[in-house]
Parts: structure tokens; sequence; C-alpha cells
């Protein structure tokens, strides 16, 4: 019997797809499985359905916020499997901060982190002489024109739950303090926000990371920083862009150093409608191995999801040390609720958000529009 064909999605930059791409190619060498990838776009990814990927895919790249909503609609598959017990505490050992938790969910793991990420601080080495590690320094750049902050959704809402863990108050998921967002530091991190977007480009609330990264490493930039920004290694290679980006550890609004940042990253999934579940699950454990992401799945431009890539000497050497740099930020990292429900929310108070922005609305009202809309969302 000839080994199968599978599909797989991922997302659409080189961060996302080369990296499948080169280890399907060594993985059909070792075991004739063939997997044929396609890519959507990073909106795409952020917001698509998953049960229509998972049932035209047999792998696919997932954001750990999905987990309620998939496991709700039954279309992945457990891969906490008999027989892989060891493996598994391995990916479970090799965890970055909360990547590989993040992903379990009402007792199984539905996915394996191959790339973890969470807002970090991209500044240009040859237009600062050092990263700024306060958030005060940040709006003196502002101030001069030189910084930029993606908001477009989701990351407006990003940067609202970062201020707000940094400020010393986490948005509560289980409303333990009887409401999401601490009224008293929501609104100093919504002030904060409202002050800093009317310092930058208003192109910046059409903006998400990648584009943020494009205009800061373009050729005759001024763009010296941008504070909060979900890290993307391609920008530290060298020759990727005409600039070299360096990347940092957030900048500190409170007094506890870079904390709180909101949890990103991607998992790799397998659909439970596939015809070669084994097969599918098989490549999961592989990719997402120690060996395997410090290695071509590192070589070949992507974002290890695995410790051992963010303390392999090469790797880190490759990207001026973009791993070292933030890793604090990464294990102090916020990871954000993952119930059925929350990816609407995400995307409703995102615009909400977006609309305080642009009419600069007051905190209150701001803060009591998204306390009604996660209510809201608990109610599925």
């Amino acid at each position: 019997m000839s080994a199968p064909t599978l599909k797989g999605m991922t997302w659409s930059h080189p961060r996302g797809y080369d990296p499948m791409v080169a280890c399907s190619a060594i993985w059909q060498k070792q075991t004739g499985v063939t997997i044929e990838w396609d890519k959507r776009s990073l909106q795409d990814f952020e917001s698509f359905p998953v049960e229509e990927l998972a049932r035209a895919y047999d792998l696919i790249v997932i954001d750990h916020p999905h987990v309620g909503q998939i496991t709700s609609e039954n279309c992945v598959a457990p891969l906490d499997i008999p027989g892989r017990e060891n493996d598994l505490q391995a990916l479970a050992d090799g965890t970055v901060g909360q990547s590989f938790p993040s992903y379990n969910w009402q007792g199984h793991q539905w996915a394996f982190p191959i790339d973890a990420a969470a807002q970090a601080q991209a500044w240009r080495p040859d237009l600062l002489e050092a990263a700024p590690t306060r958030w005060e320094d940040i709006l003196t750049l502002a101030k001069a024109g030189k910084v930029l902050l993606p908001l477009r959704p989701p990351h407006s809402l990003m940067s609202f739950y970062t201020l707000c863990a940094n400020l010393g108050a986490a948005c509560d998921e289980r409303l333990e303090n009887g409401t999401f967002i601490d009224a008293e530091i929501g609104a100093q991190a919504w002030d904060m926000i409202r002050e800093i977007t009317a310092l930058v480009d208003p192109a910046c609330l059409e903006m998400d990371p990648i584009a943020v990264s494009e205009k800061m490493a373009e050729n005759g930039s001024k763009i010296a920083c941008s504070p909060l920004i979900y890290g993307y290694v391609s920008y530290a290679l060298e020759g990727f862009r005409a600039n070299r980006l360096a990347f940092a550890d957030i900048p500190a609004a409170g007094e506890s150093g870079p904390i709180g940042s909101a949890l990103g990253g991607t998992g790799i999934a397998v659909s439970a409608f596939s015809k070669a579940t084994q097969e599918a699950i098989d490549f999961a454990y592989w990719v997402a191995s120690g060996d395997v992401q410090r290695g071509p799945y590192a070589s070949a431009g992507g974002q290890p999801g695995h410790a051992t890539g963010w303390e392999d000497a090469e790797v880190n050497a490759a990207t001026g040390d973009f791993y070292r740099n933030t890793r604090k930020t990464l294990e102090t990292a916020w990871v954000r609720p993952r119930h059925d429900g929350y990816m609407v929310f995400q995307q409703e108070a995102s615009d909400r958000i977006n609309a305080g922005l642009l009419g600069k609305h007051a905190a209150k009202d701001v803060i009591g529009g998204l306390e009604a809309l996660y209510r809201k969302s608990l109610s599925r």
C-alpha cells in the first residue's frame, strides 16, 4: 500500500510557510508520506473558522485561543494518545513559557507548539543605541516620529491586554474578582493606548505586525521602534530585508519588568475528519520535537516553539540573539481566554477599542463595552 498524501494549512509568511515545506520534504524522504501545504493570510489565520479548514485539511496550524471552540465543534483530534506518553512529556518539558499548556483544554492536548511568540519589542540597532526599557522612553521616541504600533484588530486588543497585565492586573477570564478588567488599571491602560495612538501614524490602525515590520525594515525608514509587536524572527535575519531588526523584551509600564505580554505563537493540530489521522499525528510529534525545531525548522526560517531552539547557540547567532533577548517576555507571558465564544469576543472587542480610539472615547465607556462583550461571550 502506498503512503498517503496529506494536506496542510498554515499562514502566509515565510516564518509560517517555509519551515513546514522544508520539514515536510525531510519527512517524505524518511517515511514516504507527502504533505502538501497551502497558506492563508494572517487576518484569516486569526479569524477563519477552523472547522471549515478541518474538513478540507489533515493538518492545521492554529492559535491557542481557538481550542475551546474547536473542541466544542469536535473538529480536531486529541494528540495525547496511548503509546506516546514519553514523547508527549518531552514536548511538555520543552515548553517556552505557557506555549505547550496553552493548547491543553478539558484534559487533552489539542495541538503542539511549533512557533512560540508573544508581544515583544522590535527596534533598529542602527538608529538606537539600545532598546528602550521603560514606556516613558517610548513616548519620547513617538513624539519624535520614530515609533509605529500595530493596531489593526486584534492587535489593539493584544496591546490593551499586555498593558493591563504589565501594570499589575491581567484581565481575569474567570471573573474571580467580579470583572474581566480591573477598572483602575484598565483605565490607565486605555489612557496609555490613546496617548500613543495620537502620536503615531494614523495608518497604524490598519497595520498588523507584518506591515509594521516591513515599514521599519525598508530603505530610508526612520522608524526606530515598535514597543508592542509580535516578534517575527524573519526580520532579525541578515539579508531578509534592507534593514535588519533587533528584538528585545517589552518596555515596562509597571514596576515588575517585562511581564504580562499577550501570548501568541502557533500550534499544529490534526483534523478529526482526516482519513490518515495516525500519519498526521506522527508528523505533528516529529515536527514539534526539539531536534527538528532547533535544526531544519529554524534553519528554514521558522521561529521554534521548543526551548531547545530558543537556547541553541547557532540559532541565536543567526538571529542577533532574537530568542535570548526576548525570553523573559515569553516566560512571563499571559495566556488569553480560550472558551468557546472567545474568538467572537476577540474580534468584537478589538473593533470596540479601535472605535474608541477613533472617537476618543472615555475609558469608562470603552471598558464597560468590553465587559459586556466578554460576558456575552461566556453565554455560549
